[in-house]
Order: C-alpha cells, then structure tokens, then sequence
C-alpha cells in the first residue's frame, strides 16, 4: 500500500468516525430533534456522489470511508423517524 492510499484511508477514517459520537448520543438520549431532515438527506446524497467517484476511479479510501458514512447516516436518518 502506497503512502498516498495510507493518507486517503487515514482521511476516510477520521471523517466516518466523527458521526460516531453522534450515533451514540442519539441512541442512549433517544432525541433526534436537534438533527435536520434536510441536513441528513443532503449529506446522504453528496456522501452517496462520492462513493459513486470512488467507484469511478476505483479509490478504495473513498468508497470505503464513504460506504461506511452511509451506512452510520442511515441509521441516524431511522433514529430520527422513530425519535422525533
């Protein structure tokens, strides 16, 4: 693995694990009032064009950190249908 990948998964990671705390913090409160419909929707759609790139131009980091951001999106968007 070159340094240049090492670099984009590092990136990927950082930014995929911020919406952790999120997660969490909506689970264990069960409030999901302060997140926005339309914040969760827009990010879900640009996250989901960068993992379409990615796959475009075969870049593991990208479709990595980005498959895995839809996946915690997806679970925040469900937990602000059943919590708000």
């Amino acid at each position: 693995m070159d340094a240049v990948t090492i670099l984009g998964l590092a990136a990927g990671f950082l930014t995929t694990t911020s919406f952790l705390p999120q997660v969490v913090k909506t689970w264990k409160t069960r409030s999901a009032h302060d997140l926005s419909y339309g914040m969760i929707v827009l990010f879900l759609s640009g996250i989901g064009l960068w993992f379409l790139y990615g796959v475009q131009i075969q870049s593991l980091p990208i479709m990595l950190a980005n498959a895995l951001t839809i996946v915690l999106l997806f679970i925040l968007f469900g937990m602000k249908i059943r919590y708000s």
